[in-house]
């Protein structure tokens, strides 16, 4: 039976030996100033770098485009994708057709994943993208199982699908916390604070604790709970769904090299030993359980109606 590729999110050149190690097949790197809510910052050097660490396993590096661009760094496109092909990177990831023409015109060649985080939900539009070039769509993360299923049976490009981690709620181009800090005069504050883990929007009536960061690409809400179905692999491994994404975003590296080795063990079995899965996926979301922040909570997200924010 195929097997869906693992694609996690290293966040340092270093981390990608322990994941690959872990069971990796595939990384997604990138630095904030063209791709969103990496878990590292990877600039020129560190992606030659990174290219060099992942061959040495066989892994495969995909590159973070999927920014927002104005018009102030269109003009950037084509150097950054021409680097990225000297580097010989194996995908680009975009949202903004701009990327898309540039690839066209720079990198003919370069393998394209389409990532909009929110309006790939449906079977038309992804083929829409793969008629343009995609060769992958990157699903929504608000879409329940029977919609994904229904949509690999008549995709004609790759399809990826997050099973853990964090999602984006929220996103705007400007630095509202650092405007709200500077409103009150204390920019030293928010310099201090702007890329820390420990920023949180708190719900006192719901007690959720929602991650809150800010970057070059201005203010990220995200969910106050993490994705966790590596107890429900089994159907999107029979429709062979092509890409199981782990996003390690706001995580410590060891958590995510944790948490992909227990997603490499549950593949493994769900696609070569089922029997062995449906007995052991217990014990592995268990495992999972004992090393989550206490102020994350697991949910199955929406892939069975469950979360509501």
């Amino acid at each position: 039976m195929k097997k869906p590729e693992l694609l996690v999110t290293p966040t340092s050149v270093s981390h990608i030996h322990d994941l690959a190690q872990a069971g990796a097949d595939a990384i997604i790197i990138g630095e904030q100033r063209y791709g969103l809510r990496l878990a590292g910052e990877f600039k020129r050097e560190d992606v030659v770098e990174a290219v060099k660490a992942a061959r040495q396993y066989g892994v495969k590096v995909y590159v973070a485009m999927n920014a927002i661009f104005h018009n102030d760094k269109v003009d950037e496109l084509s150097d950054y994708i021409r680097f990225l092909a000297e580097a010989e990177v194996d995908a680009i990831v975009f949202g903004d057709p701009a990327v898309l023409m540039t690839v066209r015109e720079t990198a003919p060649h370069m393998k394209l994943h389409w990532n909009t985080e929110t309006t790939a939900t449906n079977w038309y539009t992804c083929n829409y993208w793969g008629r343009k070039g995609a060769k992958r769509a990157v699903l929504a993360r608000e879409i329940n199982m029977d919609a994904i299923l229904e949509i690999k049976e008549h995709a004609e490009v790759e399809i990826e699908v997050q099973v853990h981690g964090m999602t984006c709620m929220f996103q705007s181009k400007r630095s509202l916390i650092g405007n709200y800090f500077e409103y009150q005069g204390k920019v030293m504050e928010v310099e201090k604070q702007k890329y820390e883990k420990g920023m949180f929007l708190y719900d006192k009536e719901r007690d959720n604790k929602y991650p809150i960061f800010e970057d070059e690409n201005g203010t990220h809400i995200m969910s106050p709970n993490d994705i966790c179905i590596i107890d429900e692999l089994q159907d999107m491994v029979d429709a062979g769904i092509d890409s199981f994404k782990i996003d390690g975003v706001l995580h410590e590296a060891d958590y995510i090299t944790k948490v992909t080795s227990l997603y490499r063990r549950a593949i493994d079995l769900c696609a070569d030993e089922r029997d062995q899965y449906e007995e052991k996926k217990g014990q592995l979301l268990s495992e999972i359980e004992a090393i989550q922040p206490k102020h994350r909570p697991l949910d199955t997200g929406f892939f069975f109606k469950e979360t509501v924010y």
